[in-house]
């Protein structure tokens, strides 16, 4: 089995090519695979490779930030590698919502477990907000969860002109981090009564069993496995290569799923250029996957 690693830490990062570097040399002689965000307000990645040398990878980033642990770490299993090669990217934030951490900022965070978070779920006067993005809520999300509907951080401030700031206000994602850096907005905004279900979607998967799962449906995360099931197991998604959205076993029937061109999404909304090149790259990603077929049996 595959073991995978998701983690992140929020510090202040100096000399980030070195650390790219040195890190990007490492994962490839380990053979892990995966995606590493390194910023200056801190790390966020997913690794996928043996248990032993995710165990390895994870004190070497640990020793080279300098810290004891990360913030949040889950566990996962696959039977398969969800990557195909390492990327190690710099960026302005560790998590891209245009607003920056403040590390200077006296915050007490409220982290719940997911013991805690299933309680939490059925207080009458909490609100729970998906901090995700809408195709991901589409996908599965907590009974009462409100979705903002809003594909960037803007939008997601001017939902939140609209709450009322003495509200207990429960946020969750998938692994915790985009909480984390709305939570510091919040705060910064006088929002006061701010909880957040540590570790994310993927922590509560690995904690609570599926009988007892305030869950519905399926998680997406950013890999080739698409979704995980609430047993934290790889799910029943697939990917549109048309518009790279997720689509469900249902959708894959439908008239107007094309392998490689289209979904009942993206059906009705594709050019006549868009067509053309999508047909073309399907059949050059399935005739490079015969060619690598006949070059085993040689």
């Amino acid at each position: 089995m595959i073991t995978i690693l998701s983690f992140y830490k929020l510090k202040k990062i100096k000399k980030l090519k070195s650390l790219k570097n040195i890190l990007f040399k490492k994962i490839n002689y380990l053979s892990i695979k995966g995606l590493i965000i390194l910023s200056p307000e801190g790390i966020n990645g997913t690794l996928a490779g043996s248990t032993n040398n995710i165990n390895i990878i994870k004190k070497i980033i640990v020793k080279n930030l300098n810290i004891s642990k990360f913030d949040i770490q889950n566990i996962t299993k696959s039977k398969f590698i969800p990557f195909f090669k390492a990327k190690i990217k710099i960026k302005n934030e560790v998590v891209p919502i245009n607003e920056k951490y403040n590390f200077n900022q006296n915050l007490k965070k409220k982290y719940l477990t997911p013991l805690q978070w299933n309680k939490f779920l059925e207080l009458k006067n909490s609100k729970i907000i998906d901090v995700r993005k809408p195709f991901e809520h589409e996908v599965g999300t907590f009974k009462k969860a409100i979705n903002p509907d809003t594909n960037n951080f803007r939008d997601f401030k001017n939902y939140l002109s609209t709450v009322n700031k003495d509200v207990k206000l429960g946020m969750f994602c998938t692994g915790g981090i985009r909480c984390e850096k709305a939570s510091n907005y919040l705060h910064k905004n006088g929002f006061k009564n701010i909880y957040m279900l540590k570790g994310g979607i993927i922590n509560y998967f690995n904690k609570i069993k599926p009988k007892k799962s305030k869950w519905k449906g399926e998680c997406f995360v950013f890999d080739n496995r698409v979704t995980i099931k609430k047993n934290a197991t790889p799910g029943s998604y697939g990917v549109c290569n048309g518009c790279r959205m997720p689509i469900s076993a249902k959708e894959m029937k439908s008239s107007k799923y094309k392998i490689g061109l289209s979904c009942p999404k993206c059906y009705d909304k594709l050019s006549d250029d868009q067509i053309k090149r999508f047909t073309m790259r399907h059949n050059q990603i399935v005739n490079s996957k015969i060619k690598y077929k006949f070059r085993q049996k040689r």
